[in-house]
């Protein structure tokens, strides 16, 4: 198993190093995805320290989805948009994220938020090693068909600043990483608000960071931008996605079916958004 450890200072540039040197280095894998023809992803064991992540630039124009789509994978991880979507028996999805951290259904128990307990435990005791959330069930997610990819997330204050590692077992590098990286960093930055304190920095380990053969074609032109481009070309700031991150506020919005409440949190957020 090949391994790769990546320090930058920027979120969509420890991405893209990341996802460069998984194509450089990565081993040869198949997938249980795979489809007859496919080739054997690229694969490798990743841990990336991003050491200023809420520092702009924060976005790289080449992660494969608009910026709107972005906003709602934010939405989706920190309010729950679509946990109301959560519906094996009728072949919907099986989990979200942020069911799992902040309503996790402990059995017979009930349900728990494990981020408010989090949150609760570093006021008390800001030095603790222990503040976490996890999402893996494994009373059921060995067997399921889409099981949860992210683990569990570990929060620690040092300095002044609180700094989370994320622990993630199975990370599509291409089509996935930069989002979760994003999604997970504004987490990570709602967390340091509600303890009172500054986010810091930001540690994403995956333990299969991977390129899916079937993406090879396509991430060719990824290569290309990267080989072409100067670095400030790369990359948005958040100030330019604002009216996009505007627009999947409204998509989000035009949803009849989204309670009321996350509808409520969402136009909260837009009007943050629009100033």
């Amino acid at each position: 198993m090949k391994s790769i450890h990546i320090v930058e200072e920027h979120l969509p540039f420890a991405w893209e190093k990341a996802l460069l040197a998984c194509w450089e280095s990565g081993e040869s894998f198949p997938t249980e995805y795979d489809r007859p023809g496919d080739p054997n992803s690229r694969d490798v064991a990743a841990l990336i320290h991003v050491t200023r992540p809420f520092e702009e630039p924060r976005i790289h124009r080449a992660f494969p989805g608009g910026l709107d789509f972005l906003e709602k994978y934010r939405a989706e991880v920190l309010y729950g948009v679509h946990d109301h979507w959560i519906d094996p028996a009728a072949g919907k999805w099986e989990y979200t994220y942020h069911q799992r951290m902040f309503e996790y259904d402990v059995p017979g128990t009930g349900v728990f938020d494990q981020v408010e307990a989090a949150v609760e435990k570093l006021k008390q005791a800001p030095h603790t090693r222990r503040a976490q959330a996890v999402t893996w069930q494994v009373w059921r997610d060995m067997n399921v068909a889409d099981p949860a990819c992210l683990q569990r997330l570990w929060f620690r204050i040092s300095g002044g600043a609180l700094h989370m590692n994320i622990h993630i077992r199975s990370n599509d590098a291409f089509k996935a990483a930069f989002m979760n990286m994003h999604a997970f960093t504004e987490l990570q930055r709602l967390v340091a608000e509600r303890v009172g304190v500054r986010p810091g920095e930001y540690i994403h380990v995956a333990d299969s960071f991977h390129i899916y053969g079937s993406y090879f074609d396509e991430f060719e032109g990824f290569l290309q931008t990267v080989k072409v481009r100067e670095a400030s070309d790369r990359v948005y700031t958040t100030d330019f996605a604002r009216p996009f991150f505007v627009e999947g506020c409204d998509a989000l919005l035009a949803e009849d079916d989204m309670p009321a409440d996350k509808k409520a949190l969402v136009k909260e957020r837009r009007a943050e958004l629009a100033g």
